[in-house]
């Protein structure tokens, strides 16, 4: 029974997070030690980038940080034709891809660009830009 209390008080007292480099963990009122070891939200991955018939198919794994797994673009030349993301805020996924569908790639990464999601340092929508910047470079 002592047992369950110390991890109870544990799981209270501490924050257990994953990231690219493994395991962290740290206690709550450890500050400094949370923002050395978050994540800047930048760990993203660039698995498929092809061109077929003028268009350009763009899929991306996000940022562990973040509720969506992967993001599906679409480009004809510097307009966003089409954004999906898959898992996630079902609503607000879909939200951003109507919203910015039909605009330029520079005014997405504008208008996008770090955004965050509750304490984390980076959200669905500011991953989208950090894809779209590296994608347009």
């Amino acid at each position: 029974m002592k047992a369950i209390k110390f991890i109870a008080l544990a799981l209270l007292t501490a924050s257990i997070s994953v990231s690219a480099t493994g395991l962290t963990y740290t206690r709550a009122d450890d500050d400094k030690t949370k923002k050395e070891n978050s994540m800047e939200g930048s760990d993203y991955q660039i698995v498929k980038d092809e061109v077929v018939d003028g268009i350009r198919y763009v899929t991306a794994t996000p940022s562990q940080l973040v509720c969506s797994n992967q993001i599906d673009i679409e480009l004809e030349g510097d307009t966003i034709r089409k954004v999906v993301f898959t898992r996630g805020c079902n609503g607000n996924g879909k939200g951003i891809g109507a919203l910015i569908q039909g605009m330029k790639v520079d005014e997405a990464i504008r208008r996008l660009r770090g955004i965050t999601c509750g304490k984390r340092p980076t959200s669905c929508p500011d991953q989208l830009a950090r894809v779209l910047e590296t994608i347009s470079k």
